[in-house]
């Protein structure tokens, strides 16, 4: 048995949906483009989802009549997500024209699948893999970003919290809801970080929200660099984490003082950070 194949006891794709004409598709292996990672496209927005499957290459890759995609999976090693069947209708010279087929309707955004494909090439024969995919799990409902994992686990890019906050992931925003605190904001590309605190009704929720909506928060700092309305800088670079946090009862002064200990920890003010005062 190769190293691709599941173990003979595991469930595979195949045992579950049978395909009889493997090769009309093309499997779509769809993984991080060094701007975005597709699993978090795909939970905020569907049509820019649809985008990923109509961008061609200079080799016509898309050459078959049907795309079978999967999205990388990228808190889990070898984990795939089914991202639906799309039908090829045109073949431009710039794009592809494609459709959402309604085949596998059921599994789309729900159905994991386990793959340890490494290659280069993203845009490969369904045939050469169908038979080797082995179902991890069947999720409840369609993702809509990953479970929450502890005040104390919290390490967010920019475009994973701007999933939780478009889908208002029940589970995320019930906590961060609940509490006040002092969070933290890097820039992976200057190494800066920006110390900030949240003490409203809702807690860090809120002033997340505001940060997923436009990317500063209305910081005189963050302002400054996100100068683009596509928030591109922001998703390529802001990151967010939780440094402290206190019962929704905690005098809004205690958190201050609290943030003002970590700006002064963490070095945030002047030329090492992004705050101001």
């Amino acid at each position: 048995m190769s190293a691709s194949e599941p173990p003979p006891s595991s469930l595979r794709l195949s045992d579950i949906w049978s395909i009889s004409g493997p090769s009309d598709y093309k499997l779509h292996f769809a993984r991080w483009n060094g701007h975005s990672q597709p699993l978090e496209v795909w939970a905020r927005d569907r049509g820019e989802w649809q985008g990923w499957q109509e961008y061609r290459p200079t080799r016509d890759e898309f050459n078959r009549q049907k795309i079978f995609s999967l999205i990388q999976f990228y808190h889990e090693p070898d984990a795939w997500l089914f991202g639906g069947v799309f039908c090829v209708l045109e073949r431009l010279s710039d794009r592809y024209v494609v459709t959402l087929s309604e085949e596998g309707g059921g599994f789309i955004g729900r159905l994991k699948l386990r793959s340890s494909y490494r290659e280069r090439a993203t845009r490969v024969n369904f045939e050469n893999h169908y038979s080797s995919f082995e179902v991890l799990e069947l999720l409840r409902e369609p993702y809509t970003g990953r479970s929450f994992p502890g005040f104390e686990n919290i390490d967010l890019s920019f475009e994973e919290l701007e999933t939780l906050v478009r889908t208002g992931r029940p589970d995320w925003k019930a906590a961060l809801s609940s509490v006040k605190g002092i969070y933290l904001i890097s820039d992976t590309s200057t190494g800066k970080r920006y110390v900030g605190s949240a003490y409203g009704s809702e807690g860090v929720w809120a002033r997340w929200c505001s940060y997923a909506s436009t990317g500063h928060g209305g910081n005189v700092e963050l302002t400054a660099l996100v100068r683009d309305p596509t928030l591109e800088y922001c998703r390529n670079n802001f990151r967010f984490a939780l440094l402290e946090y206190r019962a929704s009862p905690t005098p809004d002064e205690t958190v201050l003082e609290r943030e003002a200990f970590w700006k002064r920890i963490l070095l945030t003010r002047g030329e090492y950070g992004l705050n101001r005062n």
